[in-house]
């Protein structure tokens, strides 16, 4: 007789669907009428800018996912947390005709002891979602500042 390993049961909590006309040159809606923006090319990639762009909803929702990550670290390490923010970078480079995407997450925290923030940055980027999904696939730079 085999022992069985117990296995593990996914459980999807949430699906968000958006969709995109015209690209960098467009509109993206969600489908349950929530989020609707225009999104052009920024003025750096020769666009007129005044609308957001891929780059920047990316980097507004990692940095929302990741904020929320590292608040339940320090929350589980019953370490108290001050008024703090997160900012998240992505740029869009371009190797040739390769283009490929890099990131680097900050993480503000004032009088707060830095190696103990480190810790916390470090931990919240292993288990937030967008880091993983991220991991291998893009070089995402940590930096905290007290």
């Amino acid at each position: 007789m085999t022992t069985q390993e117990p296995q593990s049961k996914v459980e999807t909590l949430y699906t968000a669907t958006v969709s995109n006309v015209g690209g960098r040159e467009g509109d993206v809606k969600s489908l349950d009428g929530v989020l609707e923006l225009d999104v052009r090319r920024p003025v750096e990639m020769h666009g007129e800018g005044k609308a957001a762009n891929p780059e920047m909803l990316f980097a507004a929702a990692y940095s929302s996912c990741y904020n929320g990550a590292l608040m339940a670290v320090a929350e589980r390490r019953k370490v108290i947390l001050p008024q703090h923010a997160v900012e998240v970078s992505i740029s869009l480079n371009k190797d040739g005709n390769n283009m490929f995407l890099s990131g680097k997450i900050v993480v503000k925290a004032p009088g707060m002891d830095k190696e103990q923030l480190q810790q916390l940055a470090e931990t919240a980027h292993a288990v937030c979602p967008y880091s993983k999904a991220v991991k291998g696939n893009m070089d995402m730079a940590i930096e905290v500042m007290i």
